[in-house]
């Protein structure tokens, strides 16, 4: 069984004239990263790993979402190969984790996330929002053999009051 946990990260600033992979977090998106990694811990299995996408708000959202889940922010991994929105790309990545790991919560971006949780979920999300998360099941013991996965839970922020 292989346990996928999809976060979209917050919402992200555009007050600077900065590279989209240097954008940091909105004082919103901060505050909304709080609010659903307070709210997630229920959801979560007893071990995972981190990965996160190298962007400068994914990476935040991921350190957030660490501190408030007691995750030690050494053990995040960083990969390149998630800074995409192409859901081929994030599929790729996700079929390339090692089988010793069976629950993995991944920090990306959109167009990747949405479009691969449609593909591979039996749940339609129209969008996957920011700070949005989605817990995914499949009946597999190999990474690279996942096919159509159960959606378990969806969290919206904007529905956590």
């Amino acid at each position: 069984m292989k346990n996928l946990i999809l976060i979209r990260h917050a919402k992200s600033s555009w007050e600077a004239p900065l590279k989209d992979i240097d954008r940091p977090l909105s004082k919103n998106g901060l505050q909304t990263a709080h609010k659903v990694s307070s709210y997630v811990s229920k959801y979560l299995p007893k071990t995972y790993l981190f990965w996160s996408s190298v962007a400068e708000r994914a990476s935040q959202t991921a350190l957030i979402f660490a501190q408030n889940l007691s995750y030690p922010i050494e053990s995040i991994i960083f990969k390149e190969d998630l800074y995409t929105f192409d859901e081929h790309q994030l599929t790729s990545v996700i079929k390339s984790c090692e089988n010793h790991f069976d629950n993995v919560i991944l920090f990306g971006h959109n167009g990747a996330i949405t479009n691969f949780v449609n593909r591979f979920g039996d749940v339609f999300i129209e969008n996957v929002p920011t700070s949005g998360f989605v817990s995914m099941q499949f009946d597999v013991n190999d990474w690279s053999s996942i096919e159509k996965g159960k959606t378990l839970k969806i969290i919206v922020p904007k529905n956590l009051k």
